[in-house]
């Protein structure tokens, strides 16, 4: 029987992460790896962290150590400004990977803080580095990713520029409904992690004014809210009012 290690009395093999074992890994960094690729990967990703609502994962400043797969829960990063004042830049669910905003400088940029109690894989950067040098697939994965995190910067940029608020919290929400679906969830029925405040930080807009743009659609047929809870009743009205096709 294998050795079992034990810290303050947590059995860390139970909790022992296993890239090749999760449900997520599809949507993760080690996508698109053969099994013997994987293992070697598994070898990398040390222990889960849980991160409890509220909690920082990270802060801005804080020097790069490792990048975070998110296994579950949800979180926020944030800039926050000298007078107080805080700009959401991302939410970051499950299958996705949290820290690149460090890479270039070597610190962090931003704060990411659990919107609800979380788990992520930790994935140590410098062996990451050394594993993307030998494994070339990996290599490729983990530029996908990043040029993912460009295109999210761009279309935000866009969000924030061009697009009137109905418009806005409309993107917003397809693509919420499509994250949802791409994990097996219901792209038509989902609960909003974060706070309509957090919402209008990330798209620009007052709070107020969210509020009012969901209580339009929700007037117009476009969604159900209860809450935090979200029904989307019309996606194909919901996609014209942002010049997407009503099915992809």
């Amino acid at each position: 029987m294998p050795r079992r290690t034990s810290l303050r009395g947590i059995d860390l093999a139970q909790i022992r992460t296993a890239c090749s074992t999760c449900s997520l890994h599809e949507l993760c960094l080690p996508a698109g790896l053969d099994a013997t690729e994987m293992e070697r990967v598994d070898q990398v990703v040390k222990l889960r962290r849980r991160t409890k609502r509220g909690d920082y994962l990270y802060r801005a400043g804080a020097e790069l150590d490792s990048l975070f797969a998110v296994r579950s829960g949800f979180l926020k990063s944030c800039v926050v400004y000298e007078d107080g004042r805080e700009q959401v830049t991302g939410f970051h669910m499950m299958g996705e990977v949290v820290g690149l905003d460090a890479i270039s400088q070597e610190r962090h940029t931003c704060d990411t803080i659990a919107l609800e109690d979380s788990e992520l894989c930790e994935i140590p950067f410098a062996r990451l580095e050394e594993l993307t040098r030998e494994i070339a697939s990996l290599q490729r994965h983990f530029h996908r990713i990043m040029s993912r995190e460009i295109v999210r910067d761009h279309g935000v940029m866009l969000l924030l520029g061009s697009m009137r608020a109905e418009e806005r919290l409309a993107t917003f929400l397809i693509n919420l409904s499509q994250r949802f679906a791409s994990r097996g969830y219901s792209a038509h029925e989902f609960h909003l992690r974060m706070t309509r405040e957090e919402i209008g930080s990330y798209l620009g807009l007052t709070l107020e004014t969210v509020s009012r743009v969901f209580s339009r659609f929700q007037d117009d047929g476009l969604i159900e809210v209860n809450n935090r809870h979200i029904r989307i009743q019309d996606v194909a009205r919901l996609r014209g009012l942002v010049g997407q096709p009503p099915h992809e």
